[in-house]
């Protein structure tokens, strides 16, 4: 995918804010744009400082909040003590099964689902701005083991 596209929103948003472009901004980006799945923030900040990048923990922090307000990066809660992210840009929109046992998340796309929510916000003449379903339980491979001890 062109991250060149994101990287435009990045600068507008930067612009809007009054906010420097820093190498260090988009050196994130990039790197969040190369990442498939979730990611917490000390992952990120492990992976762009094995690469050689200088980059403080306070840096990867702020700038995940920048992406996240400017909606190239989500963040999630998924049960635990710290945040998740994972790309937003170029993503459609898809809910969450997490495993207790394992941890384990599992993306789906249900259109059904999608169709509901249409609904419910224009009976309540609502306005989404984006939304997320996690379903909390135990996944197929959790409960086979649990059958076989």
């Amino acid at each position: 995918m062109d991250n060149s596209a994101a990287k435009d929103i990045l600068v507008e948003y930067l612009k809007q804010k009054k906010l420097r472009p820093t190498k260090e901004r988009f050196l994130l980006l990039n790197e969040i744009m190369r990442t498939n799945g979730h990611f917490d923030a000390d992952r990120l900040f492990a992976t762009v400082n094995a690469r050689g990048s200088n980059v403080s923990r306070a840096t990867v922090y702020n700038t995940l909040d920048l992406l996240v307000d400017c909606g190239l990066v989500s963040r999630y809660r998924f049960g635990e003590n710290h945040s998740r992210f994972e790309k937003a840009f170029g993503r459609p929109r898809h809910d969450h099964l997490i495993c207790l046992e394992c941890g384990d998340i599992i993306e789906f796309v249900n259109q059904k689902l999608e169709k509901i929510q249409e609904e419910v916000c224009s009976e309540q003449k609502f306005k989404p701005h984006n939304s997320t379903l996690q379903i909390f339980g135990v996944c197929a491979k959790c409960q086979s083991k649990k059958k076989h001890q």
